[in-house]
This record gives structure tokens, C-alpha cells and sequence, in this order.
């Protein structure tokens, strides 16, 4: 979701965008067999069984088109193909607002369906004895559940719950590592209608409450520990400070801590009373059950970053996210039976929910909890070989790191079974595509992707029918009606223009928790643009229908008139060998007559100084961007400010420069690091 500042996008000129129409990039990968994917077979069935106007051979701008012109016909043929399951059968497929608003949509009224049941019996696959989760720890730990035991599971979790007084609407948090219990957990509060929402245990009390004390949960999910790094983390005492700002809580349970040293270890500072165990949890047996909601029910509670205040609680529901993950992992992911899905992620982000939501097309999910570089950066790699993996996600900064370090995963892992490789998090620079290429095989999709907490889910990405052009998200997913538009709502195509979505999709948020009259919702996508969802990202669409993303428009470098995103300069600054990491910053005020100063903060690697690095730095700088892309000033730190997903802090720090108080610019709370802060709170005089 994008901060409170707002940005002029008018006459976008960005040099690597002007060049757009021009651009002839790289193919890295194209479809050898595309008629064999679940996305063709889908096209086919739908011109078979619906009467979809979809030409053979078919094509996917064909199928795009058809997608976000006919909302009826393309919505209700994917819920039917990809098996959505409604207790209660809709009246309708979309009612569309009269004046065209997309905050006004409503989708299959009349519905009733539940999330945990498509997830445990999902509508291919998922037998018995088939693998649904495997759970790996970095201390070696290994678990596999197959359907029919996490089935069992989920019952008595349910029976606990119930048991417990748990009530349909009412709120669970988890503050827990990505391990089997917490999506056990997950499915038995949704299959009762309660709400559940989740943070990463590493966030800490105080980040934790800022999220949870919102939302008043009545039970609280806890580990009393996990390891990290190669070390392990005893975080009783921050359970026992969580419970505190929590006081609707009146059932924790705690998780097992297999990482812990001493797991007899006494469970001081908490209240025994108000305390019991998971084994205690789900102790009896109970039948496995699924109450039908509403379409539109909660089903969970996401959060916006919350540098800059409270975190936003983004509320999304129980059908609309079945149906837009089915269509993303079955016919995007191409998942199913036999697939082996692994996203590297923590309960905190909202690639949790989507890897979870595998089990939705049948396949093993793989849960890793841990340090993505312990003991080195070819961890995750040598999983892939170990576990078969078919689809592998990463993020960006993650391939840049290993590119960096020099791992080389061809060599130490035998990555025969994979079938895609996705990115996100941050923009994929083209050398990250190349690297990824070069290891994993040219038959191997290199899949960017790009969408948000906002709708769980992803706007940009990759299909079976499409190719992979080096640098660039191959395509606008299926539903996603997205487009690049000026301050004036002109579409553009070759240029820079805020990401704009004109047609709705299912799983655009049902209400920002407390935002009782909707006008925080409304203030935060669909008022710069009336009616319009205005995401906060700039983004070029290319001829080809392929986009490229030049990071938040809130963060834009206006120089001399040009403006430029700020993935294009860290593309450039951390190509350096040198540069581990780096924050750029333009200090001009938003509609100020004088140009502020652009300043430049790298990390750089052990043994490299500024005084060598700096004037490549300007020399590269100059000839790849331009002139007025040359930073006023280069300082060294030791770590770039970092949000708890990772996301780097480049809002708040313009905002501390420009002399509002850190702890007003930024809620320390919401920060993986807040004593990066320190090097930029000192560039401030005194007042």
C-alpha cells in the first residue's frame, strides 16, 4: 500500500522508459509445449463448456482480453474449472457500482464457501495418504503430513478451539514461525469463521501489538521460541509483554519450540491459568467441520508496513481469496498434485497466505523456517535438490545476494525438478534474470512477479503461454485490468505512469479493520483516480504487453524534470561489486519551485572504502542514468533501514532529513533495524 505522500506523475520521462517502443530485450524462455498447462486446458474447456470467444490457436492476449471484459464469464468459469466449492450457490457472478466504482463491486452474492475446506479437500489431488505439507527447519528438522493427517490435525484444533469458546467472526493472532502447527492453526479458526491474522515471531511485543491490538483477538497463537542464524531465541518474555497490550486475550496457546535447548524449561513469565500447550489444545478428538460464510466473510487480516503511523489492517474474505489464489497457483503457478511448492517466507508476509493456499490445488506445500543463509546462501538450493522442489520462490534482494557472494547452485544442487522459478519482493534487475537463467537452465521460467499485501496476491507476473523477456514481467495476470496512467488518467504505453487497475478483481480488500464508513479504504485506492485503484507503484507497459516496475511512486527521484523510480537507481549502484546495499533519497519538498538535494547512503562490503568507490560510483551513475541522476552527496553507513517484510525505508528517511522527528516519520515498531536510523537522524542539525 502506498504512504500518505502523494506525487505529481505528470510528463514521466524516466531515460531507460523513453526508450520503451525502442526496446528489444532478450528472450530467456519460451513455452515449448504451452497446450500441456492447466491455463490452456482452461481455455479450451471454457470455449467447450462456456462459449468463450477465444481463438485457436489460442493466444494469451486473447484470453486477457477476454478476462477483464467479460468479469461474469471469465469469473465464474474460473471458479467452476478450478473447483470452488459453495455450500450455498451464488445469485450472480459480479454486480458492478452503477457509476463504475470499483470499491462499489460486489462478487458472488448469495454465496456461501469456506477457505479451510478447499484448502484440506481441495478439488484434485489431496488423497489421504498424499503428501500435503512438508516442514523444514534450518537446524535440520523434518516433518511430513500428508492430506489425511492434517485433516486430523484440523480437528482437533477445531474441537480445541470450540472447546475454548472460539466463535465465528471472532479473532485469532499467531505470533509464530512458518512451521505445521501454525497452518494447522489457520485452518481450524477459518473453518469455524473466526478471523486469523498472523505476525513473524522475530517482530518483537511492541511491533507485534501495534498490529494485533486492533483487531482485539480473544486467542493468541505463541512459540516460545524459534532459531534463526544458528541461534535460538527464547521469546517468553515478549509473549508475556504481547499478552499485556492484548486484553481480550484469554487463551494462549503455546507452540512447541523444537529448537529450544531445554524444552522442560519452565513457562515463567506467563500465567499457567491462562496458558495451555498445543498437545493440550488438541488432545480430543472432534469431527472435522466447516462452517459455510458469506462470499465476503473475513477470512484474515493483513497489514500495510506501518512506518509511517499504525499499521493498516487490510481485511480480505473467504471467497475472494479461494478464488483469486486457485486462479493464480492452478493456472499461473500451473500447481497441482505431484507439484512441491516452496516460497521462502515468514508468517508476516503475505506470500505465507499464498504459499498455504497451495494446498487449495492439491499440492505438498513446503513450509522452511528459518535463516535463508545458514550456515551459507546455498541452503535453499541444496533444498531444491534434497526435496524435489517443482516451483521455487525467492525474492529479488535474495538473488542479488547470492549472485554476489558467488554461489553458484547449478554446482552444489541438482535442480532437475524445477519447473519455475518466481522473484518478488523488490523489482528483478535483468543481470538478476541472467543469473537466475544460468543456473537453473534456459527451460527453467524465470517468473517476476509484482501485487501486494493489498489484494494477497499478484497484478503482474508470469504464465505457461507466455515468454520470459529479460528485465521485464511477462504479462497482467488473468482479471488484472492493469495500466499505466498520467496524472491526468491518460493511458500510457513506452512510458512511466502509476500502476491503475480499471476493473476489479475479487480479492481487492472488504474493509480496512475499524474504517467503519469506508472512507480510509476509499482514501487509499480509489480517490486519486475516481472509481479507480491507484496502487503506488510506477510501472512502464511495454508493445508487448509485458510491464517493467521502477519501484513506489512515492519515492520518486524528481531531477531537473525528470523523474525516475528508484529500482532503476539501485540497479545501477548495486551492480558495483562493492555496494552491498544501498538507500537513495531526493530531499525536494513535494511542490517545491527549488530543487532539493539527491543523496546517496551504500553499505558497502568488508574491505572497500568510499573514497575508492565513490567517484565510479558518479562515473557509472552518469553514463547509465544522466547527469542529473549524479548524487549532491555519497555517505557510507552500515545498514540500510529496513521494514520488518524488508522493504527499505526510503519515505521515512526523506522524512526525518527533512527535519520531522524520527519518532513522528516513523514507527520504530515496524523496523527490522531501528538503529539504522541513528546515521540519518545525525545528518539533521539542530534546531
Amino acid at each position: 500500500m502506498a504512504d500518505d505522500t502523494e506525487t505529481d506523475p505528470a510528463a514521466v520521462t524516466a531515460t531507460t522508459a523513453g526508450a520503451t517502443a525502442e526496446w528489444a530485450p532478450e528472450v530467456l524462455w519460451s513455452p515449448a509445449r504451452p497446450e500441456d498447462s492447466a491455463m490452456a486446458r482452461f481455455a479450451t474447456w471454457a470455449v467447450d463448456e462456456r462459449g468463450a470467444p477465444l481463438p485457436e490457436p489460442l493466444d494469451y492476449e486473447a484470453l486477457h482480453d477476454w478476462s477483464v471484459q467479460d468479469l461474469d464469464g471469465f469469473w465464474s468459469a474460473a471458479a467452476e474449472f478450478c473447483g470452488v466449492h459453495f455450500a450455498t450457490p451464488p445469485t450472480a457472478t459480479v454486480r458492478l457500482d452503477d457509476g463504475g466504482d470499483l470499491g462499489g463491486t460486489t462478487w458472488f452474492p448469495g454465496a456461501t464457501l469456506n477457505y479451510a475446506e478447499h484448502a484440506l479437500f481441495p478439488a484434485i489431488g489431496g488423497a489421504a495418504d498424499d503428501v500435503a505439507v512438508l516442514a523444514l527447519g534450518e537446524d535440520g528438522r523434518r516433518e511430513e503430513v500428508t492430506y489425511g493427517r492434517l485433516r486430523e490435525l484440523v480437528a482437533r484444533a477445531r474441537a480445541g478451539l470450540v472447546r475454548a469458546g472460539l466463535r465465528r467472526g471472532d479473532r485469532v493472532a499467531a505470533f509464530a514461525p512458518n512451521t505445521t502447527e501454525t497452518l494447522v492453526a489457520l485452518l481450524a479458526t477459518t473453518s469455524l469463521g473466526a478471523i486469523w491474522s498472523s505476525c513473524s515471531p522475530d517482530f518483537g511485543a511492541r511491533a507485534a501489538a501495534d498490529r494485533f491490538a486492533q483487531i482485539r483477538p480473544t486467542v493468541l497463537f505463541a512459540a516460545r521460541g524459534y532459531r534463526y542464524g544458528g541461534r535460538h531465541f527464547d521469546i517468553r518474555a515478549s509473549i508475556a509483554e504481547l499478552r499485556d497490550r492484548l486484553p481480550d486475550v484469554d487463551l494462549t496457546v503455546l507452540l512447541a519450540d523444537e529448537a529450544a535447548q531445554d524444552e522442560a524449561a519452565p513457562d515463567e513469565p506467563l500465567d499457567a491459568a491462562a496458558t495451555i500447550s498445543w498437545a493440550e489444545l488438541t488432545a480430543e478428538a472432534g469431527p472435522l467441520a466447516f462452517d459455510p460464510v458469506p462470499f465476503e466473510h473475513p477470512l484474515w487480516i493483513l497489514y500495510s508496513s506501518g512506518t509511517t503511523g499504525l499499521p493498516k489492517g487490510i481485511v480480505h474474505s473467504h471467497g475472494g481469496i479461494v478464488v483469486e489464489h486457485l486462479k493464480t497457483l492452478r493456472l499461473h503457478f500451473d500447481l497441482g498434485p505431484g507439484s512441491r511448492f516452496l516460497w521462502f517466507t515468514t508468517t508476516g508476509w503475505m506470500m505465507w497466505n499464498l504459499l498455504v493456499s497451495g494446498l487449495t490445488t492439491g499440492a505438498t506445500v513446503v513450509l522452511y523456517d528459518g535463516n535463508p543463509g545458514h550456515p551459507d546462501l546455498s541452503t535453499l538450493w541444496r533444498l531444491v535438490d534434497e526435496h524435489r522442489i517443482t516451483y521455487f520462490g525467492i525474492s529479488a534482494p535474495f538473488v542479488r545476494a547470492c549472485a554476489k557472494a558467488g554461489i553458484e547452485p547449478a554446482r552444489v544442487a541438482d535442480l532437475s525438478s524445477l519447473r519455475a522459478v518466481g522473484s518478488t519482493g523488490a523489482p528483478l534487475s535483468p543481470d538478476g534474470f541472467r543469473w537466475l537463467a544460468d543456473q537453473v537452465g534456459g527451460h527453467v521460467p524465470i517468473c517476476s512477479l509484482s501485487g501486494g499485501t493489498d489484494v494477497c496476491s499478484g497484478f503482474l507476473g508470469a504464465a505457461p503461454l507466455v515468454p520470459v523477456w529479460v528485465g521485464e514481467l511477462s504479462c497482467a495476470s488473468l482479471g488484472a485490468s492493469v495500466h499505466a496512467f498520467d496524472q491526468a488518467g491518460r493511458d500510457l504505453v513506452g512510458e512511466v505512469g502509476e500502476l491503475v487497475l480499471t476493473r476489479p478483481m475479487p480479492s481487492m480488500p472488504v474493509a480496512l479493520w475499524g474504517d467503519d464508513d469506508g472512507s480510509r479504504l476509499r482514501e487509499a485506492y480509489f480517490e486519486h483516480y475516481p472509481g479507480r485503484w491507484r496502487h503506488g507503484d510506477w510501472v512502464v507497459r511495454t508493445p508487448r504487453d509485458s510491464f517493467v516496475i521502477h519501484g513506489r511512486s512515492d519515492a520518486t527521484l524528481n531531477r531537473g524534470g525528470v523523474r525516475m523510480g528508484t529500482a532503476d537507481f539501485y540497479a545501477v549502484v548495486e551492480d558495483l561489486d562493492e555496494v552491498a546495499d544501498s538507500l537513495v533519497v531526493d530531499t525536494t519538498a513535494l511542490g517545491a519551485d527549488d530543487e532539493g538535494a539527491l543523496l546517496l547512503f551504500v553499505v558497502l562490503v568488508p574491505g572497500a572504502t568510499l573514497a575508492e568507490v565513490e567517484p565510479r560510483l558518479r562515473s557509472t551513475l552518469r553514463r547509465e542514468l544522466s547527469p542529473r541522476h549524479v548524487p549532491d552527496r555519497i555517505h557510507a553507513v552500515a545498514e540500510v533501514p529496513r521494514t520488518l517484510n524488508g522493504k527499505k525505508c526510503e519515505v521515512p528517511v526523506k522524512r526525518i532529513l527533512a527535519g520531522v522527528p524520527a519518532d513522528q516519520a516513523v514507527s520504530t515498531g515496524a523496523l527490522a533495524n531501528p538503529a539504522a536510523l541513528d546515521p540519518f537522524r545525525a545528518l539533521v542539525p539542530d534546531p
